[in-house]
C-alpha cells in the first residue's frame, strides 16, 4: 500500500525539541558513530533524498523510513548552513570514535611533561578542526582568526595542565589524574568564544516566530556561546572526573597491576562508554533554535524592532550552533 508523502515534511523535527528528552532523542540519532562508516555513495543519496523531499519529488513507492534515514545520514553528514559534506573527522557523529581515543590517552598518559604537552596538543588541534567544520556560515571566520584561536587554546590547555601538574605533585595521585579535565575546560573557555569572535563583534542573526529577520545581536550571540561552552564542558565532565576514580581503584587490583600494558585500552574503552551518551546529553542541554525576549537586545535593535512590528513581536530566535 502506498503511502501518501504529500504532507510530510522532511525538516520537521522528528522530537519535540522544546523538551530535554526530545532534543536528547534527537541528538542520538544524528550523532550516531555508526555513520560515520556510511559510504560517500550513500551519502549522496541521502543528500538527493532530502532535496527531492523539500521540492516535493519523492517517486512513487518511496517509504517514511527511507525517509527518515536519509535525514538521519544527511544531517551527520552537510553543514545546516552550506549543504557542503563535511570532513569526517570534524563530524559530531565522531565525537566518540574521536574522542574516546584522544580522552583516553590524555587519562592515562598524565604523568610526565612530554605526554602532557602531545596529548594536550592533540586534543585542541581536533576540538579546532570540530568547531571549524561545525562553524557557522553565516558569520565566516577568517584563517588569521582561526589560527589565533588555535594558538591560543593550545597554548591554554598545556600551561593549565604543566601549571597543575606542577602545583599537584605532592597531592594524591587522584588529583593528578584530574588535571587533563581542568585543562580542557579552560582551553573550552578559550577555544569556542575566539574561533566565533565574529558573532561577537557583528552580532548572530535574530529571527521573529515566522522566521522574518530582525537585526543581528550581540548580546544573543553571547547567550549561544556561553551555552556552547558550557554544553562542550559538559560533554567531557563525567568520562574525566568519574573515570580517574575508577581506575585508581582498579589498578590497585592485583591482576591489573600484572596486565598494565591493558590500562590505556581500558580507559579508551570506558571513555567510549561515557561519550556515548554525555554526547547527545550535552548536545540537548539547551535548545538549538534559542528563545531570547526581545527586552533582552541592545537598545538600538529593540527601538528597531518596534519601529518596525510595534509590540507585535516579544521573542527573538536564533540558532545557538554546537
Amino acid at each position: 500500500m502506498e503511502v501518501d508523502l504529500s504532507g510530510f515534511n522532511i525538516d520537521a523535527p522528528r522530537w519535540d525539541q522544546c523538551t530535554f528528552l526530545g532534543r536528547v532523542k534527537h541528538f542520538f540519532n544524528i550523532t550516531d558513530p555508526r555513520t560515520v562508516f556510511v559510504s560517500e555513495q550513500e551519502l549522496d543519496w541521502a543528500k538527493s533524498v532530502v532535496e527531492k523531499s523539500r521540492m516535493g519529488l519523492m517517486p512513487p513507492g518511496t517509504q517514511v523510513e527511507q525517509l527518515l534515514y536519509a535525514k538521519k545520514l544527511y544531517d551527520s553528514a552537510f553543514h545546516p548552513d552550506t549543504g557542503e559534506k563535511m570532513n569526517v573527522i570534524g563530524r559530531m557523529s565522531f565525537q566518540v570514535p574521536g574522542g574516546m581515543i584522544i580522552t583516553g590517552f590524555m587519562l592515562q598518559f598524565y604523568r610526565t611533561m612530554p605526554a602532557v604537552v602531545f596529548w594536550q596538543w592533540v586534543n585542541q588541534s581536533f576540538n579546532a578542526l570540530v568547531n571549524y567544520t561545525n562553524r557557522n556560515a553565516v558569520s565566516p571566520t577568517s584563517v588569521r582568526q582561526m589560527a589565533l584561536s588555535y594558538f591560543i587554546a593550545t597554548s591554554t590547555a598545556v600551561a593549565t595542565a604543566v601549571g597543575m601538574n606542577l602545583w599537584t605533585k605532592r597531592a594524591p595521585p587522584l588529583v593528578g589524574r584530574w588535571v587533563p579535565f581542568a585543562a580542557v575546560a579552560a582551553a573550552n573557555c578559550v577555544n569556542i568564544p575566539m574561533m566565533r569572535q565574529q558573532e561577537l563583534i557583528q552580532g548572530i542573526c535574530v529571527k521573529d516566530r515566522n522566521q522574518n529577520e530582525l537585526g543581528h545581536s550581540r548580546r544573543a550571540a553571547a547567550v549561544g556561546i556561553t551555552q556552547v561552552v558550557i554544553s562542550r564542558i559538559t560533554m567531557a565532565a563525567p568520562g574525566m572526573i568519574l573515570l580517574p576514580v575508577v581506575m585508581e581503584r582498579l589498578e590497585r587490583l592485583h591482576l591489573m597491576k600484572k596486565l598494565k600494558v591493558l590500562h590505556a585500552p581500558l580507559q579508551v574503552l570506558l571513555c567510549g562508554c561515557f561519550l556515548l551518551f554525555m554526547v547527545p546529553v550535552a548536545c540537548g542541554l539547551f535548545p538549538q533554535e534559542c528563545e531570547l525576549p526581545v527586552s533582552y537586545l541592545e537598545p538600538e535593535l529593540q527601538n528597531t524592532i518596534k519601529a518596525k512590528y510595534g509590540e507585535q513581536v516579544l521573542f527573538a530566535y536564533f540558532n545557538k550552533g554546537l
